[in-house]
Parts: C-alpha cells; sequence; structure tokens
C-alpha cells in the first residue's frame, strides 16, 4: 500500500493534473475515485471536509487532506522533487 492516496474524480482535468505530477515524480500512490454526485462523496468529505476533488492524504508526511491541485503540485514539487 502506498503513503499517498489521491482521492479524484475520472475526466476531473485537476485531478489529472495532479495524477500527472504523481507519476512524473515516480511516486506510487492508490487512487480513490469518488462519486460524480457531490451528495455521494461522503468518504473524501469525512477526511476534508468538502467534497471538491482533488484532495490527497500523505501518511508519511503527516498531510492528511489537502486539495487545490496548484497546492497539491507545489507540496509534491517541493517534497518529492529533485
Amino acid at each position: 500500500m502506498a503513503n499517498i492516496t489521491l482521492y479524484e474524480l475520472p475526466g476531473c482535468p485537476y485531478c489529472m493534473k495532479v495524477a500527472d505530477k504523481l507519476d512524473e515524480l515516480g511516486l506510487e500512490y492508490d487512487v480513490v475515485e469518488v462519486p460524480r454526485a457531490h451528495g455521494a462523496r461522503t468518504e473524501v468529505e469525512e477526511i476534508s471536509g468538502q467534497t471538491g476533488v482533488p484532495v490527497i492524504v500523505d501518511e508519511e508526511h503527516g498531510v492528511d487532506a489537502m486539495a487545490e491541485s496548484d497546492d497539491i503540485v507545489a507540496y509534491l514539487e517541493e517534497t518529492y522533487g529533485a
């Protein structure tokens, strides 16, 4: 099991941006696909307090729930970039 979990919606351009950065950095991560309906996104809402995606959890670095694709990409570059 990977230390990073990405909550995403298939086809979401913001989610793809984060997934592309994870792949570019060669990071292993788990994907949790959230339902299309915001009201059914209980799992991501429980961890992040919101129903929007993408959200990542990085257990190794104590990130319980980070949202906003630009913030996530910046975090990944800072934490895992060369």
